[in-house]
């Protein structure tokens, strides 16, 4: 498999390719592009690229100190089971802007083992995940 790149920079961005991807998913079906916009210029975003092309995204939010929320976690669907997840996960927890962040969180409803490889754990209800480091 061809190495994966990932990038920080939103002008590497597939905008149109990843709000697509995002509207067409289980949670973010009620979005507009200019939602995705102001969400993505708001937050770390992870861009995972192969051979340049962008094959997944990811981003944080919060307030950069204590607190992150990792969402719109999502993988190309003919790049699914190739480790891309993993690697975006990685590199929002190990972002240099977000090392003091003691207390992460995130909401999935089927991707619950990704992340507690990661060290998340299951919340009181069925979606809800935290990392508290």
């Amino acid at each position: 498999m061809a190495d994966i790149e990932i990038s920080y920079d939103l002008a590497r961005l597939d905008f149109e390719r990843t709000s697509q991807l995002i509207k067409s998913s289980y949670w973010g079906g009620a979005r507009t592009d200019e939602l995705n916009r102001r969400a993505f210029a708001n937050s770390i975003c992870a861009i995972a690229l192969i051979d340049g092309t962008q094959v997944g995204f990811g981003r944080a939010s919060g307030d950069r100190s204590v607190f992150a929320r990792i969402s719109d976690l999502i993988v190309w669907p003919d790049h699914r089971g190739k480790g891309i997840g993993k690697r975006l996960v990685s590199a929002l927890l190990d972002h240099p802007e977000l090392a003091t962040v003691g207390t992460w969180s995130l909401n999935t409803a089927d991707a619950h083992g990704l992340y507690e490889r990661f060290g998340f754990v299951r919340e009181d209800t069925v979606n809800a995940m935290v990392l508290r480091r």
